[in-house]
């Protein structure tokens, strides 16, 4: 009889213990997302969209209407946000769900919006592509604040200007200084057509080797290179190679270029050795499902072990940006 009764408590207890676990669920591994743009949704901007919708580059021809590149011939085109609150609510929904946090900047108030109602998921950053933005006081000014915490987006060649440019290296001084890491847009721009938007965007001012003055002048000056310096591989891996805190994200080319591409790009910078300088990140914009999007293409990378997956998703974040990994359990 005594054996019986130890029995069924052990029984209880297991059942109890089992029923604990199911309500309970097991909170997913976390993920740290290194480029969001916090924009204010534009009706007309907000149309659906297909991803790697850059498979299949329209041909051209001045004399003719130019083709719409956001093309939305897949079977499930992705859905954009019709409104800031549509997208705010979706973005940290899907934030809490996944255990993420992100590193973002654009429009100020929406940043802040986003940030008081999520303070412990979004990192804030304030990014300078031009002199004429603002001065480099009121630069360091809102550095200083404590809000920021990254410097980026940079996007110097939208401007036509070189990222080692003088006119800019205020900026990079005073980041170096505050030990502010910083994110710099480098790589293709224009989705094929930049001669047709961006006047002053020049493919050539995306060249990583156009970093190395600028570096030289700051040491320690913690960078990464946004859109992993795409297409120019053979740059990137030389500069990563003699510059110890240069990182790349894998932004933007994740969801848009052919998925063969991006695989045989991510394949080539962790063949040379540079996995632990890999950063996750959408560019997201107005699509609040090309987070999962650009995520299927790291969980599918079949020439990843799950040790490097954690690093590109998480580990090489907390590093970069200093993080303490024990508040994201």
């Amino acid at each position: 009889m005594k054996n019986t009764l130890l029995l069924l408590a052990c029984l209880i207890g297991l059942i109890t213990s089992l029923r604990g676990q199911s309500t309970s669920p097991r909170r997913p591994l976390p993920i740290i997302d290194v480029h969001v743009h916090a924009m204010k949704v534009n009706p007309s901007f907000a149309v659906e969209m297909c991803p790697w919708f850059l498979r299949d580059m329209p041909g051209g021809d001045p004399n003719q209407q130019m083709r719409a590149f956001l093309n939305t011939e897949c079977a499930e085109p992705l859905q954009p946000a019709k409104s800031d609150q549509e997208m705010q609510t979706a973005v940290l929904n899907t934030m809490e769900r996944l255990n993420m946090t992100i590193v973002a900047f654009g429009d100020p108030v929406i940043l802040r919006k986003w940030k008081k109602a999520a303070p412990g998921r979004v990192i804030a950053g304030i990014g300078v592509s031009s002199p004429k933005e603002m001065t480099v006081q009121a630069f360091t000014d809102s550095l200083s604040s404590g809000f920021y915490q990254v410097m980026g987006e940079v996007a110097p060649q939208y401007q036509g200007l070189s990222p080692s440019d003088m006119s800019l290296d205020g900026y990079f001084a005073a980041a170096e200084k505050l030990n502010i890491p910083v994110g710099i847009h480098m790589g293709t721009g224009g989705n094929g057509m930049a001669n047709l938007t961006q006047a002053t965007y020049r493919a050539s001012l995306g060249r990583p080797f156009l970093l190395e003055d600028m570096l030289a002048r700051h040491p320690k000056l913690k960078l990464w290179v946004m859109h992993a310096g795409y297409p120019m591989i053979d740059e990137m891996i030389a500069l990563m190679g003699a510059n110890a805190y240069v990182y790349v994200d894998l932004a933007g080319f994740i969801w848009s270029y052919p998925q063969a591409e991006i695989h045989a790009y991510l394949k080539r910078l962790v063949q040379a050795g540079f996995g632990k300088r890999i950063l996750y990140g959408t560019d997201l914009l107005v699509w609040p499902k090309l987070i999962e999007t650009s995520l299927s293409v790291i969980e599918n990378a079949d020439y990843l072990s799950f040790d490097q997956k954690r690093d590109i998703l998480f580990n090489n974040a907390v590093r970069f940006f200093r993080l303490d990994a024990s508040k994201f359990k």
